[in-house]
């Protein structure tokens, strides 16, 4: 495992985050873990020298904060550093969604009881609030870092205007930054470069993208994508990886994987790696065999001609991610 710092926190993370979306009921999609799953996935990961993990309230009603919790108890909690998130309905309570002073304030004590903990390391907003003023949000974000129930803030998916608009009013009002951006980006979705990574780089922030294979659209030939029950659930979110050279884009993973000897997955992940602005892709798997696969594609070394026949087809899609 390499490491490396999170933005300007000054915490040491492994380059690749675990993504703790799939840990919760099996009867909701087949491709969820139940607790037995979570834990040797979870398990495994600390293995191989992962110490970074990602979730969020919303992720099975809570179910993922509990099994992540669960299993970080049994360890050296100081080892790892842990992120969670608030931004949507829990069940059927209006009053746990958005990113109002109270929705802020009660979903992180409970966030707080699930996982076990009295401070979590990374507390981020999950997509951005219309709702909600970015002052008042901001104003809450730092009460719960000065009680000590925070230690740093984050950001995800969003226009890089309204992260322009929060890194300034944090500035002006001398409140907590976000100093974390959580956004979709990968070979098949790269408009992320255009406007929030530059900014990203400029301000210092550590970013964590999530969906670094696309949910799998670059782990497997096009043609198979629709047939898996991930793939669907993308189709169905109106991801256009398919766009915009998306499916030239996935004919030359397959030909470099096949070149190299390599899975398409870790081919799409070390081109991640390779990116000089992203700190640690988040990796979201059901497979502990995917989840060392993973790991493997830290030591893939792709040539500036190899980075660039990936990146050539690419063409401008419509946006996403930002739902």
């Amino acid at each position: 495992m390499e490491y490396t710092t999170l933005g300007t926190t000054g915490i040491e993370v492994s380059r690749l985050c675990l993504g703790c979306m799939s840990f919760g009921k099996q009867n909701r999609d087949e491709w969820m873990l139940d607790e037995e799953g979570g834990r040797e996935l979870i398990e495994r990961a600390i293995e191989l020298g992962i110490t970074f993990f990602d979730t969020a309230n919303i992720y099975s009603q809570g179910e993922s904060e509990e099994i992540l919790g669960d299993v970080l108890s049994e360890y050296d909690r100081d080892r790892f550093t842990v992120g969670t998130k608030v931004r949507f309905e829990m069940g059927d309570n209006p009053q746990s969604a958005g990113l109002s002073r109270k929705t802020i304030e009660q979903e992180l004590d409970n966030s707080l009881e699930r996982l076990g903990m009295d401070t979590v390391d990374l507390y981020q907003i999950h997509r951005w609030d219309y709702d909600t003023p970015i002052e008042q949000t901001l104003r809450a974000l730092d009460d719960a870092v000065r009680r000590g129930k925070v230690r740093h803030i984050g950001a995800s998916s969003m226009w890089a205007h309204q992260f322009a608009e929060a890194l300034q009013t944090s500035e002006r009002l001398g409140l907590e930054r976000f100093e974390t951006m959580q956004n979709l980006y990968n070979l098949a979705y790269r408009e992320e470069e255009r406007e929030m990574l530059p900014l990203c780089q400029k301000e210092g922030i550590g970013v964590i993208p999530w969906s670094p294979v696309a949910a799998g659209y670059l782990a497997r030939p096009y043609e198979q994508d629709d047939a898996t029950d991930r793939g669907e659930h993308e189709t169905s979110l109106g991801r256009p990886y398919r766009e915009g050279g998306g499916e030239t884009i996935n004919e030359r993973v397959q030909e470099l994987a096949a070149e190299k000897d390599r899975s398409m997955a870790q081919i799409a992940l070390a081109w991640h790696l390779h990116k000089e602005t992203v700190t640690a892709p988040i990796v979201g798997t059901s497979s502990v065999d995917h989840l060392e696969d993973a790991v493997e594609a830290l030591s893939i070394d792709l040539s500036d001609n190899e980075l660039s026949y990936l990146e050539e087809p690419y063409e401008p899609v419509r946006i996403s991610g930002h739902e």
